[in-house]
């Protein structure tokens, strides 16, 4: 019997496993429209495990296994002239863990680099004979343009880079109040800006084909434009609104798949999709969206426990890894004693109202923690989302328990 692949952000793991997959490969199609597209959304939406098929679709090492890989869903039925046809350096900087000052962070920043640099070469290494990682520079981002000058000395196939969680350490210097140090890494000639700016010299050469970033908010997208004014922020363009999260056909569709191969009763199988629907449906990204969607990572984890307990619906509905960052929330209420106003507004009332006009604007720093920005901050961690085009509102009861305990803390 299939698997449930909650916490499972590996694609070839779960088509060697034999675990479930929601089928969003078509999306694929829409991505290429874009060079360096952005896609931003609230964690645990299954940013990562997107990286990963793209990994796997773009990496021309793996293309004796296209069928293997993709043989039985969208893509593999209608794939694009792109396939298997570029070299893939992925990096994933939720591993940049946080520091007190510059120096340190850009230490930590380059080693999470050079162990993308590492698994890189050892993927690519009869392509790249003669060069290891000691080769390379220890800075980042000029090991990146080293990478990028070999790509187009030797005629190689192009790089498709994929960043991960690109504003996971600059968002936890946010949440400590380092804005300083945020600063000082966003502006100027920092470690991190220049590495960007590598990244676009490498499109403009052409040793770098596409790129595709993950991340939760546009802080630091904004605040770095101007050295990396490339992007393409389309998070909330409605052809690819539905490219992570569940739509109700999606987790109907997987539910049922479920039931058939435990064959468990019908009844059951009506309590969970209502339970499914009022803890887990309910996030609408766009006043005007077709539809709402479902967080699919706690939708897995809810359906894991339901396995695990044989058909039973679990007790235990709240994945506590979702849990709500309440110095976050201090942040961006200004005090405790506002982020609780806040909070028990919210709870009483369940909505906000929002101003149009700036949610579809880009966010520096200086305007994200500003009072007329703060629903707007909360729809970006999946605490709001919109009921209409005035209204932003809690999305389900998960998220309103969650709240509700940052409240009894």
């Amino acid at each position: 019997m299939k698997k449930i692949p909650y916490a499972i952000a590996n694609y070839e793991e779960i088509v060697a496993g034999n675990y479930h997959f929601v089928d969003k490969t078509r999306f694929i199609h829409e991505l290429e429209k874009y060079k360096v597209p952005v896609f931003l959304r609230p964690r645990r939406f299954g940013k990562s495990l997107w990286c990963s098929i793209l990994e796997c679709y773009y990496d021309i090492n793996r293309a004796e296994r296209f069928e293997q890989l993709f043989g039985e869903t969208d893509i593999g039925r209608n794939s694009t002239p792109l396939r298997n046809s570029q070299l893939v350096l992925r990096f994933d900087f939720s591993k940049v863990a946080p520091a007190s000052d510059a120096g340190e962070l850009k230490t930590l920043f380059d080693l999470a680099c050079a162990n993308s640099f590492r698994v890189f070469l050892a993927h690519n290494a009869e392509r790249f004979a003669g060069v290891s990682l000691d080769d390379l520079p220890t800075d980042g981002a000029a090991a990146l343009a080293r990478l990028n000058a070999e790509v187009s000395s030797r005629q190689l196939p192009p790089l498709y880079i994929i960043i991960d969680e690109y504003d996971n350490f600059t968002n936890q210097l946010l949440t400590a109040r380092q804005d300083d140090l945020y600063r000082e890494i966003t502006t100027g000639d920092s470690f991190l800006r220049t590495f960007y700016k590598v990244i676009k010299a490498g499109v403009g050469e052409g040793s770098v084909a596409r790129v595709f970033i993950t991340g939760v908010l546009p802080v630091t997208m904004d605040d770095l434009t101007s050295g990396f004014n490339i992007g393409q922020v389309i998070t909330l363009e409605k052809h690819v609104l539905d490219m992570m999260g569940f739509t109700q056909a999606e987790v109907d569709a997987y539910v049922d798949e479920i039931f058939t191969e435990h064959d468990w009763p019908v009844d059951s199988r009506l309590k969970v999709g209502d339970e499914l629907r009022t803890r887990y449906n309910g996030y609408r990204l766009l006043p005007d969206a077709d539809e709402t969607l479902y967080n699919s990572t706690i939708c897995n984890f809810y359906l894991n426990k339901l396995v695990i307990n044989d058909g039973t619906p679990p007790t235990e509905t709240i994945d506590y890894n979702l849990s709500v960052d309440l110095s976050w929330l201090r942040r961006l209420a200004g005090s405790d004693a506002e982020t609780r106003a806040l909070l028990e507004t919210l709870l009483f009332k369940g909505t906000l109202p929002v101003d149009m006009a700036i949610h579809t604007r880009m966010l520096d720093c200086r305007h994200f923690f500003a009072q007329r920005f703060l629903q707007l901050s909360l729809y970006y961690h999946g605490l709001l989302t919109f009921q209409d085009e005035d209204t932003l509102m809690i999305p389900n009861m998960t998220v309103k328990a969650l709240l509700g305990e940052v409240i009894g803390k």
